[in-house]
């Protein structure tokens, strides 16, 4: 990590056995009528409701980008503050349902299925801190989810589907959370280099745009956390030497991710002891970022002054 976090260290969550509810398969769940949450080729001419701050999650198949996102708005609105579909974009209901449905799933252990080639899951919502200084306010959050299979398409020179080229050109604000499992991050090194240079033929200037590296699925080092900085920043050198040189290079940042125990259920993995304190690190990353000021900032001295009345 380029920052240091300080957590509050949530306790994990042990959860207790549920009736199950179906994964939610990412971009199944609405009809082509829906551009804003399942867009095709044929669909996207241009972007609407572009005011706001856009987070475009990379990662092959398996990689736990739905499973980060999912913890992430599950953090933001059970410990960090509100959150809630942003009134006016076309989404609104059906973001307020798949948030629902994110929200019952990990409650209940269960985990995000796979998300859908050649399709554009779009979650337009606004995030309330529960920090009252002024130096933390509101802001509009627009999560990008895109299917693993289509990140594999720009290998070797290879383009993007036109339902994810089109925000990558739009002249949005972006953030990009580039994701690697434990497992399986020796193989991607190559691929991820062919993203940033993707990102940099588009225009972007890697030392201007906010770029976060997520090592998920740490549980299988044995561990759910890192004992120091050093152990991740020695695992990305071995493991994906040229994405640590550009990263260090443009001064990017670096994390790691668990969501916490899992076992095999017989159907699949299932949670068993849920842990956000990842999902804090890289939700306080993604609101400093954006704002500029941290959100457990302590507030001005008058308003601090205030708040202890």
């Amino acid at each position: 990590m380029n920052e240091e976090y300080k957590g509050q260290g949530l306790p994990p969550i042990n959860l207790d056995d549920h009736e199950e509810l179906k994964p939610i398969e990412l971009g199944k769940r609405f009809d082509d009528t829906q551009q804003n949450i399942s867009v095709s080729s044929k669909q996207v001419t241009s972007i609407k409701n572009k005011d706001s701050n856009f987070v475009f999650f990379f990662g092959v198949g398996e990689s736990g980008k739905s499973v980060i996102l999912s913890a992430m708005l599950y953090y933001l609105s059970s410990q960090a503050g509100v959150l809630r579909p942003k009134p006016g974009t076309p989404n609104s209901k059906e973001a307020q349902v798949l948030m629902t449905d994110f929200f019952e799933n990990i409650r209940q252990g269960i985990l995000p299925n796979r998300t859908t080639r050649d399709q554009v899951t779009r979650l337009d919502l606004i995030f309330e801190p529960n920090n009252r200084s002024k130096k933390v306010p509101p802001i509009s959050l627009t999560f990008l989810e895109t299917s693993g299979e289509n990140h594999k398409e720009i290998s070797r020179g290879g383009s993007y589907h036109n339902s994810i080229e089109t925000y990558l050109n739009a002249q949005i604000p972006l953030t990009f959370i580039v994701v690697t499992s434990y497992d399986k991050a020796h193989q991607e090194d190559t691929l991820i280099n062919e993203f940033l240079d993707e990102l940099e033929r588009k225009g972007k200037n890697l030392k201007l745009i906010h770029v976060i590296l997520v090592v998920s699925k740490w549980d299988k080092s044995g561990r759910s956390e890192i004992t120091d900085e050093e152990e991740l920043e020695e695992f990305i050198q071995e493991k994906m030497p040229r994405t640590n040189n550009r990263i260090n290079s443009y001064e990017l940042s670096k994390s790691y991710f668990t969501i916490g125990k899992l076992e095999d259920s017989g159907n699949g993995e299932r949670i068993t002891l849920l842990n956000l304190d990842t999902a804090e690190m890289l939700s306080e990353w993604l609101y400093e970022s954006i704002v500029g000021y941290p959100l457990d900032y302590e507030g001005t001295f008058w308003e601090r002054i205030k708040f202890n009345f």
